[in-house]
């Protein structure tokens, strides 16, 4: 008989999780409950520089650790991602953190620790990933889905539990700084992939927490944090749609407030969005975390709030559970404002619910948890390298080859030129631990092997390649231009090599709070452009950037045109390999590129006013559209056919279509599937998309692709707001892109308009098989 005391009822796995919970909460005293309410960001004053907004007017006079703690601690932010740490001594010091966590309060509960983990983990020495708007150019979420899993095994492997990722925002406006994090300009697109990213890292055991909901990429102008103008319509087919997507196809979670303010009511204090909506309506159990400052911001920024402790009764009140980064307003100003009558203590007691919930799932309250982790950290192993390889390979994309002059010529001179072409720095996006914490310790190593396309190419080039910068990415000065000029006119082929820099609040081009005044290529760039073109030599335009910029100039001038975006650590080898031919180019564009620096702000996804008219002199059509991409060889397209041609209104239709490979190499290409609604009770897109398969095709071969489509995709927004399936005569087309379209199919949907909810069909299934092998292949 054993003499040991029984354990108390929140640590007993045996209990019923809400049982555990409630003992909890009936036990802990108010400062108790809000403290596993808060987070704690050690560190964050002394970084070297912001790496969130207002970071350093915010942390002045932060509370210490040993004062926050001993009522115990929600969360602890960024333990890897606020200086350089190594790995195995970080996960040390993070255990020593958690064990007096753990020994400061009396119920022994240990924080949640969460890092940044948008281009893979943001902690020095791991894979540096390419940023998701490659993801998006991949069309390929099971690589996509790979890459997440590797990442929250990294993560896992330190002691981290939530990852801040990933970005769901739909662009509307390339002028937006924030591009470079978000997956493209669909909905559909973004819902799939990131879902997919949500599926890899929850199946490593990491909270993957959504943002930013919603509506925040939607900014007037572009402006970061600028008021939103978005309707409920555009909310509902828009931005809504791709957390709906991560939430039921990749079981999120957490989620993440936006900063927007949409039609005046900030997201934080929007109980209709982080209540009604994300809880009522889809269901959601998980936990709402703010974005950085963002309950404060209610009362600094947006001023809806008079108090710190006003501002925590809206954002608790509206669903917000815990305060990131750091102890602020759900500190002493809410215990004061709940003792004082103005918040009831019901809603501190509804997220503190949701918290532990959360906290025994990752098993943080059991008896035999330890921080200790188990093994050496792996953050950058031959496995994520060539994870990360593959997705930068996938994502370039070969916008234009009029010239035929790539694949280079083994053994041709090579000029590479441009301000991006021999930095390390040019392949990295604002959330890559490099660009966001590691410019503010310049003595500190990078940590990880970032080859330039420079090193790539003499690497994997036959012949004489030489280099010179040319200019700046930003700085103005033309003084390098005739080095520049003068080695392209003497080689063979030149390649310019321009695009953005990385970086945080005005520190680059392209990253958070870095947004354009329009998309001409930055600095004097677009002239260093125009001054090796003037050379004749044949020339390949190069973009590594973080959003599209417009390169209506350069066409039909240039040899080539490859668009890749932020491609990580192994970008330099991708882009090599395509450039030489060894790898032909897959990529397809998850944002249109402009032809006119001032054409936007615009999306393929317009209605008939929203496109080039008779009754404007302005034409904002794209020069290279949604979904376009090329390669150095073309699959042939046979004909596409429908299972029927009537489509009853809560049923389902397939389209097929065969891919025939001619040549002796593997080729690739993304069949893409547009609905067009001809006539509807609210103005709708001229076609969007709503399904795709990325497929390799074999030498020779011939691949027959099928897509499943269920009416409810064909679903928008009415008159009155709801989600609707309308009756009447619909086109599915099978296309190459959105301004490609290889076949429409006329359909007509059959039955009573139809009201659709939380339940509806999201995804078209699609298949992919061989049925047809070439003879050599079959012999």
């Amino acid at each position: 008989m054993s003499d040991a005391a029984p354990l108390p009822a929140w640590r007993d796995v045996h209990r019923p999780v809400a049982e555990r919970v409630e003992a909890l909460v009936a036990a802990m005293t108010l400062e108790e409950k809000t403290g596993q309410l808060v987070g704690l960001w050690v560190g964050a004053d002394a970084s070297g520089g912001d790496v969130a907004p207002h970071q350093g007017d915010m942390t002045q006079g932060a509370p210490t650790f040993d004062e926050v703690v001993v009522d115990g601690l929600g969360q602890l932010t960024r333990p890897f991602g606020t200086a350089p740490v190594d790995p195995v001594l970080g996960a040390r010091s993070l255990a020593r953190a958690q064990r007096a966590v753990v020994a400061a309060n009396r119920f022994g509960i240990p924080a949640q620790v969460h890092e940044e983990c948008l281009a893979g983990f943001a902690a020095w020495g791991a894979t540096a990933y390419p940023v998701p708007l490659s993801w998006g150019a991949t069309f390929d979420p099971d690589l996509v889905q790979r890459m997440s899993g590797e990442i929250g095994a990294a993560m896992r492997s330190v002691g981290v539990h939530q990852g801040l990722a990933p970005v769901l925002d739909v662009v509307r406006d390339h002028r937006w700084g924030r591009v470079e994090e978000t997956i493209g300009e669909d909905p559909y697109l973004v819902g799939t992939v990131g879902a997919a990213y949500v599926r890899g890292l929850e199946g490593a055991g990491v909270v993957a927490t959504l943002k930013h909901f919603a509506g925040y990429s939607g900014s007037r102008a572009g402006r970061n944090h600028a008021p939103v103008s978005a309707g409920p319509r555009e909310m509902a087919d828009v931005f809504y749609p791709p957390f709906e997507h991560a939430l039921r196809q990749g079981g999120a979670r957490s989620v993440m407030n936006s900063y927007a303010e949409v039609d005046g009511v900030p997201a934080a204090a929007d109980e209709r969005l982080l209540t009604d909506l994300l809880r009522d309506t889809w269901g959601f159990e998980g936990v709402v975390v703010a974005d950085y400052f963002a309950v404060a911001f209610l009362k600094t920024l947006h001023r809806v709030a008079a108090t710190d402790g006003d501002a925590a009764g809206r954002a608790l009140t509206a669903g917000v559970d815990v305060e990131l980064p750091s102890v602020h307003t759900y500190g002493a100003p809410l215990v004061d404002a709940v003792r004082s009558g103005r918040v009831p203590e019901a809603v501190v007691d509804r997220a503190l619910r949701r918290v532990l919930t959360q906290k025994i799932a990752l098993g943080l309250l059991d008896p035999d948890w330890t921080p200790d982790v188990v093994g050496e950290p792996a953050l950058d192993g031959p496995e994520q390298r060539a994870t990360a390889l593959r997705l930068a390979q996938e994502a370039v994309v070969l916008l234009e080859n009029a010239g035929g002059t790539l694949p280079l010529r083994p053994g041709a001179s090579v000029a590479v030129v441009g301000p991006l072409a021999d930095d390390p720095y040019a392949m990295l996006g604002c959330y890559s631990f490099p660009a966001h914490v590691g410019v503010h310790h310049p003595d500190h190593p990078l940590g990880i092997e970032i080859p330039t396309v420079l090193a790539a190419l003499r690497a994997a080039h036959g012949g004489t390649v030489t280099h010179a910068p040319g200019c700046d990415v930003q700085a103005p000065g033309q003084d390098g231009f005739a080095e520049a000029v003068a080695l392209a006119a003497a080689a063979e082929v030149a390649v310019v090599v321009v695009g953005d820099q990385a970086g945080l609040f005005g520190r680059g081009t392209s990253g958070e709070g870095n947004d354009a005044a329009d998309l001409r290529l930055p600095g004097e760039q677009h002239a260093l452009v125009e001054a090796v073109l003037a050379t004749g030599t044949p020339v390949v335009v190069l973009v590594l950037s973080g959003r599209p910029y417009a390169l209506g100039a350069f066409t039909g001038r240039a040899g080539a045109l490859v668009q890749t975006f932020f491609p990580g650590q192994q970008g330099g080898p991708a882009v090599a390999g395509v450039l030489t031919g060894a790898v032909d180019p897959s990529g397809h564009l998850p944002v249109s590129i402009p032809r006119d620096p001032g054409s936007g702000p615009g999306t393929y996804l317009a209605p008939p006013l929203g496109r080039r008219t008779e009754v404007s002199n302005l034409d904002p059509t794209a020069l290279y559209p949604f979904g376009h991409g090329t390669g150095y060889a073309d699959l042939e397209w046979g004909a596409v056919a429908a299972d029927a041609d009537v489509w009853p209104v809560d049923g389902a239709v397939e389209v097929r279509v065969a891919l025939r490979n001619p040549t002796d190499r593997v080729l690739a290409d993304v069949v893409q599937v547009y609905l067009h609604d001809p006539v509807a009770e609210v103005t709708r897109p001229e076609h969007r998309l709503v399904g795709y398969r990325r497929v390799e095709v074999p030498p020779g071969a011939e691949v027959e692709v099928a897509v499943t489509l269920h009416a409810d995709l064909t679903a928008f927004a009415g008159r009155d707001g709801g989600l609707v399936v309308e009756p009447g005569d619909v086109e599915v087309r099978v296309a190459r892109s959105s301004a490609d379209v290889h076949a429409a199919v006329p359909l007509v949907l059959t039955g009573p308009r139809r009201r659709v909810g939380a339940d509806r069909v999201l995804v078209a299934g699609t298949t992919a098989r061989v049925v047809q092998v070439a003879e050599a292949v079959r012999a």
